[in-house]
C-alpha cells in the first residue's frame, strides 16, 4: 500500500471536496481519495506508487492549488 498525503488551499465545502475527489480518482492506480476540507488534506491511497506529478495536475486542473 501506498499512502500520500497533499495540503490543498483553496478548498472550503462539500461542493469543493467532490470536486477533489473526483480529479484524484480519476488518476491511474488511485484506489481511494480522502479530502479533510478542515485541514486542507488530501491523502492518496494505492496498491502501487502513483506519479506525484499526475496528483498535483489533476488538482490543478480541478481549480485547487497544492502548498508546498
Amino acid at each position: 500500500m501506498s499512502t500520500d498525503v497533499y495540503t490543498v488551499k483553496g478548498m472550503t465545502c462539500s461542493g469543493c471536496m467532490n470536486k477533489v475527489t473526483a480529479a484524484v480518482t480519476s488518476v491511474a492506480d488511485v484506489d481511494d481519495v480522502d479530502v479533510d476540507i478542515s485541514s486542507g488534506e488530501v491523502t492518496v491511497i494505492s496498491k502501487v506508487p502513483v506519479d506525484n506529478q499526475l496528483v498535483r495536475a489533476a488538482i490543478n486542473n480541478a481549480g485547487y492549488q497544492i502548498v508546498d
